[in-house]
């Protein structure tokens, strides 16, 4: 494996659009060497299980991006259903639903699984959303820093026997000091040098990232809004082969 494709097994492309044919063609033309192509909400909610394997078609693993956070019964049902008719390689929960919602996420996926024949989806935890930041936590209620309320949601997901979690870059020194090198740090609002901001505040470009110790990056609007998305694929490619 070059260092350029190695480079790509590392990023999800976040593909949010609700046109169907908009979300195959681009994901037929990101390349055989990316990590994958992350589906969220404003599709899923738009095309269901029929539209995510649609864009699977073009060969890359998806991470189905939904967030799960209801009664432990209810998220299991969802997990089921969705490890069943989709077939991610990846999907998400809420943190914040408690103990008792993410193992019954974990037992729901590894058991659709088995009764598929296909292999069990990593399970991993939203902790504080990448929009969010210190002013954010307090109005609602979460006293204290940022990174303090993902490392305790981090050590809650990773004692339910969770995958991982997705944090923001700025906290993967914090995680990894709590929870260890393999515990999987799945990581959004990534933004390369060239790129704008948008509405994350708690960035980091992708080389950086992955230096501090990512796993994947979760990378969108960099590509997806770009006039040549394979050619922003690969200068970001670039960067993170130089880290």
């Amino acid at each position: 494996m070059t260092d350029t494709s190695a480079a790509l097994s590392r990023v999800f492309c976040a593909i949010d659009t609700t046109d169907l044919d908009h979300a195959a063609g681009l994901a037929g033309r990101l390349g055989p060497s990316l990590g994958g192509v992350k589906l969220g909400l404003e599709f899923v909610n738009a095309h269901g299980p029929a539209g995510v394997r649609k864009v699977a078609e073009a060969g890359h693993p998806i991470f189905l991006d939904l967030k799960y956070h209801d009664i432990p019964n209810t998220v299991a049902g969802a997990v089921r259903a969705a490890t069943g008719t989709c077939q991610p390689f990846m999907l998400n929960v809420h943190a914040s639903g408690g103990r008792a919602m993410m193992e019954a996420a974990r037992d729901a996926a590894a058991s659709a699984a088995h009764a598929a024949g296909i292999a069990k989806p990593l399970v991993i935890a939203v902790t504080v959303l990448t929009s969010l930041d210190d002013a954010d936590l307090t109005a609602v209620g979460q006293y204290g820093p940022t990174v303090s309320q993902v490392v305790r949601l981090a050590r809650l997901t990773q004692d339910c026997g969770l995958d991982g979690i997705v944090c923001s870059a700025r906290e993967i020194t914090a995680v990894r000091a709590a929870c260890g090198r393999d515990f999987k740090l799945i990581v959004p609002g990534i933004r390369p040098s060239w790129s704008e901001t948008g509405d994350q505040k708690r960035i980091m470009t992708p080389a950086d990232a992955i230096r501090a110790g990512a796993d994947y990056l979760v990378i969108g609007r960099p590509i997806t809004g770009a006039s040549d998305p394979a050619e922003a694929v690969a200068r970001i490619a670039a960067d993170i082969a130089d880290a």
